[in-house]
């Protein structure tokens, strides 16, 4: 779950960072289109790996962080010092 959220997380980014510029300031409505429809298929893997964590015994608690930490930029990066501590200990 935690290479998908870095992964995820970058898309987010190019999207936010790269195309959404490409779109409204170079007039390229298409990069929107692809990154975005990358990082949704990203993030609906995303979604499967955590629910698939909170099944195998990840905490609702922190359940819950990392998916809200996923809709903000950079935040799954800051939440995955809290998933390594989580799988280490």
């Amino acid at each position: 779950m935690r290479w998908i959220g870095k992964i995820e997380g970058v898309s987010f980014l190019i999207l936010l960072g790269i195309a959404m510029p490409l779109k409204y300031m170079a007039g390229l409505p298409l990069a929107v289109k692809i990154v975005g429809w990358a990082h949704g298929a990203l993030f609906v893997a995303f979604l499967g790996a955590l629910w698939s964590a909170h099944r195998e015994g990840l905490p609702l608690r922190l359940s819950a962080l990392v998916f809200i930490a996923s809709l903000v930029p950079f935040g799954p990066f800051v939440i995955d010092g809290r998933l390594a501590r989580h799988a280490s200990g």
